[in-house]
């Protein structure tokens, strides 16, 4: 994935010192991929083993994330419901006993009193008659699993 010559690649070397391997590789999340700047293997150090060290140059993000900035609550509707007929004809009675009483409000309103008061009746009648879309949450990859199996290569 990243240009280096073929020695710097190589992670392993067979007891006959002419075998060369790349047998050693990093394992990194899929949202941290991108601050990975490069990898290589390091063949000076001795470590007393036939494998060389594998460095990864990375950099921190410390402006925040996409997530973070956004981190008003916005509610998004289950949509799928409005397949359905029954409950797609009480979105559609809700919508109209709504706006009925809109009509009734005074035109002398601010413009952006009287667009709340419509993105509200809207938001209340969608949570009402459709509910909210529940987002599904990424599994993470690092577990419980791995954090016994490095809780175990510590103790051993």
């Amino acid at each position: 994935m990243f240009p280096h010559r073929n020695i710097y690649k190589y992670t392993w070397t067979s007891p006959d010192c002419k075998t060369h391997n790349q047998i050693d590789h990093v394992l990194i999340d899929r949202r941290w991929h991108p601050s990975v700047l490069g990898v290589r293997s390091f063949r000076g150090v001795k470590c007393d083993t036939d494998h060389y060290l594998v460095i990864t140059k990375a950099t921190e993000r410390l402006a925040e994330g996409k997530q973070a900035a956004q981190s008003f609550y916005r509610q998004r509707f289950n949509l799928w419901k409005l397949n359905e007929t029954e409950v797609k004809e009480q979105y559609q009675t809700e919508i109209r006993k709504r706006f009925a009483t809109l009509e009734n409000l005074n035109d002398d309103e601010d413009v952006n009193r009287t667009w709340e008061n419509i993105k509200e009746s809207i938001q209340t009648s969608a949570k009402g008659s459709l509910g909210l879309h529940e987002l599904n949450q990424n599994k993470p990859w690092f577990d419980e699993e791995c954090l016994g199996f490095f809780g175990s290569k510590e103790a051993g």
